[in-house]
């Protein structure tokens, strides 16, 4: 895997979806630049008022807003509140991930 460092400093982003729900919905964009399979990232769950993560789910957007491909994610550890995060699909596209964090 190739890091690639917090999400934010590498041309991602992070929005609060629902933040009152007991736990963070968190939706993060990847660069398009972002290539599955062989890069990762990570997140500050601090920075969201999180320590922990519950759930992930994501997709590919192999055309921006009109095609989406189902993309598997793994969240490999939390160190210290920061958490890694890789993908198992293929490809260099534009991957959407909602993580659900407490």
């Amino acid at each position: 895997m190739t890091a690639r460092g917090d999400i934010i400093d590498y041309g991602g982003s992070v929005t609060e979806v629902a933040p009152n729900l007991g736990v963070k919905a968190l939706l993060i964009s990847t660069p398009s630049g972002f290539i599955g399979g062989t890069d990762n990232f990570t997140i500050d769950l601090g920075d969201y008022g999180c320590s922990k993560v519950h759930a992930i789910v994501g997709s590919s957007a192999t055309t921006t807003g009109q095609v989406l491909a189902v993309a598997t994610f793994t969240v490999t550890g939390v160190s210290a509140g920061v958490a890694t995060i890789e993908s198992s699909a293929a490809g260099t596209n534009v991957y959407n991930i909602v993580l659900f964090a407490y």
